[in-house]
């Protein structure tokens, strides 16, 4: 056998026979090659055993295959013989029915058409029979109505002009209807004209209605539009003329005038509506409006210039922008130094600073100019909201997400005449006068500032006036505010909170706050006289009396925004639950209302910060002024003859066996002088503070000094303390916190925190001392250590001899 026909193990151990070396070697390829050659054979004879299964289904194969020939032999003959006939006359018919369908629709349209001629003649004939002797007017309208609705491709085909002609009606079809269409507008157009001329209401509505039925639609709206402008005119000039000088000097009528035109136009568009929509379709009333508002525009204009001239505006613009405001610039000026001799209390000196505060502008004219402003701009904004409620298309109904109202202002009102002059002859003078009237009215509160009387600190003493000690400068103030806003807002005008908004906050952080800060620093700052004294009664009330102003006047602040705009809502997740706020239906265009709130709330804000800067200062100065001189004597007043280092034969409160205590039977001695002290300092300043201004003083009297002070005084007794001691301590130190804090936040006690956890390390047991020591970093057993572990060691080395 060549090497080429082994099989690769086979020729591997094959070609090593020839290398062999030994007998061994020999014997094993041969062993190899006999089990192949055994491997072999027994695959040959598996396929000699399933040869006989081939054969004989090769031999089905051979039987299937004789009959399928058969098969295919009659399928072509019953093709060829039986079906191709069926499908030739298949053929056929669907070719008859096509083209008999096709001849169908050729039929149809041929009778469309000609029944449309014949509805075109019938029309033709109508019109011309109806305009002729009958002058049925309604008729002819209705048969033109009716050729209308015939396709132009009829009426100008020439079928139509060859039967629809007749001997009486001569001419096509489409001249014939242009012509009485044209003659028919201009006839209905003279009627409509004499109608409104006698005021006949009933021959006004017959011939508005014909005219969409001749295809005359924007003739019959402005003719319509005409009609009631006339009549919006002849209105107004009516309303304009009616009132006498003394209520056009005094009273609002020019704003009185003004809304009786909105609500004439407003009327109209209400009642005829539903005509102009029934008869000429949805959405036509635009027109008709559109019409009206220029109109409004001619009417409204001449209001706003008769008032602009009457009120002499410009003039008094004038005026206020010269307005120097005397009384607040001196105030901000450094005090003048005193002169050598006292002056005279009626002496040109006293007045020259208020001598012309009064004079150049009426502020009284000043309001009333404000209220009918505010008046007019109210209307229009109502004007406007109706207007563009109606000429909302379905399109910019609500959508998820959308503004609440998704109003729009029109086009043809937003670029009309009369809102470029609401712009220029309201908008612009309110937002000038009413930062001149609240500043002046800021200014005149000061000026006539008064504070409460009978106030002292001795509380002995019953105070002559009611809480809270402000003086009348806030509520003067506060109440402007109040005016002020709600005028704002009562306009609806976007452009007019977005200008006056922010001038209030800067007035009230500028003016009002700086006044107060001016007063606290030149004229009630309580220092004191004499090195080491106290501050004169009278400058420390004063001072108070200014720090409650400043309280006050915020807590007014968010109250009056708060009543503007609603209370602040808390997060709600379901979005429909969320409640509208006040500011919507004065506001309904686009996002506006928030676009408010955020200006209020921001006027708010800016009002608060600086506010609270003052009296964050303010609170300051009192501690240190007043408060902080007089807390170290009351604790070492407390702390007087204390011994925290008592022998074995002396009780816990300093006395021997059968000694009496030297204070009378007081076991809290410590705790009662402190609070002797403390009440006598603390008291008097409570009853004038406010309760917010006394919870701001005891919290930085207590985190800023008193706490400090007691840790001092802890330490101070280092080798002086016993074990002994250390208990009456920490009894003491309990009981001057429990003082320290009466009548405050139960959270002051967190500021003697340090205080407490001293005394508590002072008094442990070796045990409970040796489980603080070794406790490992961030695994503390129950208390939360405000000190660290070697701080807490030198504070348990206060206490001397431990036993």
């Amino acid at each position: 056998m060549a090497p080429a026909a082994i099989d690769p193990d086979t020729r591997h151990h094959g070609s090593d026979i020839f290398a062999a070396s030994s007998i061994a070697d020999i014997h094993q390829t041969l062993a190899h090659l006999t089990r192949q050659e055994a491997s072999v054979a027994e695959r040959l004879n598996t396929l000699i055993a399933s040869q006989k299964d081939l054969s004989r289904e090769l031999g089905r194969l051979d039987l299937l295959r004789a009959h399928l020939g058969a098969q295919a032999v009659n399928t072509r003959a019953i093709s060829n013989g039986m079906l191709s006939g069926a499908a030739s006359t298949a053929n056929r018919i669907s070719g008859a029915v096509k083209r008999l369908d096709h001849e169908q629709a050729n039929v149809k349209a041929t009778l469309e058409v000609v029944e449309q001629v014949a509805e075109l003649k019938s029309c033709v004939l109508g019109v011309n029979g109806s305009m002729g002797a009958p002058q049925d007017w309604e008729t002819a309208a209705g048969y033109l109505s009716r050729a209308s609705k015939i396709p132009p491709e009829v009426i100008n085909g020439s079928f139509a002009e060859e039967i629809v002609p007749t001997a009486e009606v001569p001419d096509p079809p489409r001249v014939t209807l242009d012509a009485a269409a044209e003659s028919l507008c201009g006839l209905f157009l003279r009627e409509f004209d004499k109608a409104a001329t006698e005021g006949d209401g009933a021959r006004v509505t017959r011939f508005f209605k014909l005219f969409p039925l001749i295809g005359r639609s924007d003739v019959g709206l402005d003719a319509y539009g005409r009609y009631v402008c006339h009549g919006v005119a002849s209105r107004a000039r009516t309303n304009l003329n009616s009132g006498n000088a003394a209520l056009r000097r005094d009273g609002y009528f020019y704003g009185n005038t003004l809304t009786k035109l909105f609500e004439h136009i407003a009327q109209i568009v209400d009642g005829h509506e539903p005509l102009v929509e029934r008869h000429y379709g949805t959405g036509m009333m635009v027109k008709v409006i559109e019409r009206l508002q220029i109109e409004a525009d001619i009417q409204g204009g001449i209001v706003l210039d008769t008032w602009h001239d009457e009120k002499i505006i410009d003039r008094k613009l004038t005026d206020i922008k010269s307005y120097a405001f005397s009384f607040l610039v001196q105030s901000f000026l450094p005090a003048p130094k005193p002169s050598a001799g006292t002056p005279r209390s009626n002496s040109p000196a006293n007045a020259a600073g208020r001598s012309s505060e009064d004079e150049g502008v009426d502020m009284k004219e000043v309001d009333s100019i404000l209220g009918e402003t505010a008046l007019m701009l109210g209307r229009w904004a109502l004007y406007s909201r109706f207007l563009a409620s109606k000429c909302a298309t379905p399109e910019s109904d609500i959508t998820p997400g959308s503004d609440p109202h998704g109003l729009k202002i029109p086009p043809f009102l937003s670029t009309s005449n009369l809102y470029k002059k609401v712009s220029t002859h309201l908008i612009e003078p309110f937002n000038i006068m009413t930062t001149f009237f609240f500043r002046r009215s800021v200014e005149k509160a000061f000026q006539l500032d008064e504070s409460p009387s009978d106030l002292n600190l001795n509380p002995n003493k019953p105070l002559g006036s009611n809480p809270p000690f402000i003086t009348s400068a806030v509520d003067d103030v506060m109440y402007i505010v109040n005016q002020v806003l709600q005028r704002t807002l009562s306009t609806s005008q976007r452009s007019v909170v977005a200008s006056v908004v922010p001038t209030i906050g800067r007035v009230l952080g500028s003016d009002f706050v700086g006044m107060i800060q001016r007063k606290m620093r030149d004229e009630s700052y309580p220092k004191a006289v004499i090195q080491g004294a106290l501050p004169p009664e009278d400058k420390v009330i004063a001072f108070l009396i200014l720090a409650n102003n400043v309280d006050i006047a915020t807590d007014y602040i968010k109250r009056i925004v708060d009543q503007q705009v609603g209370p602040r809502q808390g997060p709600i997740d379901n979005a429909s639950e969320k409640s509208s706020s006040p500011l919507d239906d004065l506001f309904p265009f686009g996002h506006d209302a928030t676009f408010v709130e955020h200006t209020l709330r921001s006027m708010e804000q800016t009002f608060s910060t600086k506010a609270g800067e003052l009296l964050h200062d303010s609170i300051q100065v009192t501690f240190h002024q007043v408060l902080k001189p007089r807390i170290r004597p009351i604790l070492a007043e407390a702390f007087r003859d204390i011994d925290y280092a008592p022998s074995a034969t002396e009780d816990l409160h300093g006395n021997r066996d059968g000694d009496e205590c030297p204070d009378g039977d007081d076991a809290d001695l410590v705790k009662s002088r402190f609070d002797r002290g403390w009440g006598a300092l603390i008291r008097p300043i409570k009853r004038i503070l406010t309760p917010a201004n006394f919870d701001r003083l005891l919290t930085y009297a207590i985190d800023r000094h008193l706490s400090g002070a007691l840790e001092k005084r802890i330490r101070s007794y280092y080798g002086r303390i016993n074990e002994l001691g250390a208990v009456r301590l920490e009894r003491d130190i309990a009981g001057i916190v429990s003082a320290a804090v009466a009548g405050g936040k139960y959270g002051l006690r967190d500021s003697f925190l340090k205080c407490t956890q001293m005394t508590m390390i002072m008094n442990m047991e070796e045990d409970e001392w040796e489980e603080v020591v070794n406790e490992e970093p961030g695994k503390e057993s129950g208390v939360a250590w405000v000190m660290d572990l070697e701080e807490r060691k030198r504070v348990r080395a206060l206490v001397k001899e431990r036993v």
